[in-house]
């Protein structure tokens, strides 16, 4: 998760949410990081835990993380519970809750919907504070 964090502080230099994530293999080894990138690339799926996902693919060489981890600061979206589903992680990660947008057991839960042929495994609350605070102060200053 400070990965992940560092990766979310980096976002603040363009702009962006400050959301990072990152994609762990089963020894610990980073295969993919990601920041958001929606403003400094006018890319409206340029989310942190895309960016993470497609990053760690290609250092793969294969869409399936199976055996992987996303670890992200924020509770994926409704678009990155579902990439993370399809890349088929085994394992997501996140640090706060996102009551307006989470799609991992906030407001929607698609990871753990049964009728998906894939549902990872969910651990949340890891560094919730520093991830809550981080965006707490972007959005003071932008409000």
């Amino acid at each position: 998760m400070r990965a992940a964090l560092a990766e979310a502080h980096a976002a603040l230099d363009t702009g962006d949410v400050p959301i990072g994530a990152v994609v762990v293999d089963g020894s610990g080894a980073v295969l993919g990081r990601g920041r958001n990138v929606r403003e400094a690339q006018h890319d409206p799926t340029g989310h942190a835990e895309v960016v993470a996902l497609r990053e760690a693919a290609r250092a793969r060489g294969a869409w399936r993380l199976d055996g992987c981890t996303l670890v992200v600061t924020l509770e994926p979206c409704t678009m990155c519970a579902g990439a993370s589903v399809l890349s088929r992680v085994d394992r997501v990660v996140f640090g706060a809750h996102d009551d307006k947008a989470g799609a991992v057991g906030s407001l929607w839960d698609v990871v753990r919907d049964r009728r998906l042929n894939h549902r990872p495994e969910v651990v949340s609350g890891v560094l919730a504070q520093e991830s809550r605070v981080l965006l707490e102060e972007f959005f003071r200053g932008h409000r």
